[in-house]
């Protein structure tokens, strides 16, 4: 099966982009701007903020929350958590521009991505290569001019721009439709086992699982350690 992949689809954050690692830069920075916070509370907040954004994005992802609300149930979350009591949409949208500064500031590729990427060009030179991800469009494609890998991808797929979102079989079929290729012949590799890898895999498509933390898992999901190890594939 995996002669016939004519396409590889990515996902970003957690792929592509070490969004973890920013995330917890930023909200350490951010958080210490707070003059009531207790450096003992920074590992406990870094794990909360985690668990908010998954709960929260999960709500936007299916529309019953927008992007700016979400940002904000996701600060005024925290800090109740913390005690630091109720605030309002002001200081909370105020907050949240010293994180995404921060965050923004942040961003970085995984080392194995651009190495992995120019193998990919050189090795399969009629290889098309494209991204499909979660989240709001505008920060997403901000975020791949920023790292440098706008230019390395003929096709951006993101849910906000099309509706469905992962793992929701019909984003994986756009982006098929956008490659004019059937899933059978696209590839997806995301570091997420059942939104991204599984997901694809029920969509028609080659699922691959990028297990970047060797997290343990009983599956025959095609998996790889990092993005170098793709090439076993083709």
């Amino acid at each position: 099966m995996t002669h016939m992949i004519r396409a590889v689809l990515f996902d970003l954050d957690g792929t592509l982009v070490d969004h973890e690692s920013a995330a917890a830069t930023a909200l350490t920075r951010a958080l210490r701007t707070i003059t009531e916070i207790r450096e003992g509370d920074l590992t406990w907040a870094r794990r909360r903020w985690r668990e908010l954004e998954k709960q929260v994005f999960a709500e936007y992802l299916s529309g019953r929350v927008t992007f700016v609300q979400q940002r904000r149930l996701r600060v005024t979350g925290l800090v109740n958590d913390l005690g630091l009591g109720g605030w309002d949409e002001t200081r909370t949208d105020a907050w949240f521009t010293t994180y995404l500064r921060h965050y923004e500031a942040a961003w970085r590729v995984y080392d194995d991505v651009v190495p992995a990427l120019a193998a990919l060009a050189a090795d399969n030179p009629r290889m098309r290569l494209g991204v499909l991800t979660n989240g709001d469009a505008d920060q997403q494609r901000q975020k791949l001019r920023y790292v440098g890998l706008a230019a390395q991808f003929s096709r951006v797929i993101i849910s906000s721009e099309i509706g469905p979102a992962k793992p929701d079989a019909r984003i994986f079929h756009e982006g098929c439709a956008q490659l004019n290729l059937p899933p059978a012949e696209v590839a997806y590799v995301g570091d997420n086992l059942e939104t991204d890898a599984v997901a694809a895999m029920h969509a028609g498509l080659f699922g691959i699982w990028l297990n970047r933390t060797n997290r343990a898992a009983q599956v025959s999901q095609p998996t790889v350690r990092t993005l170098g190890d793709l090439s076993t594939f083709w």
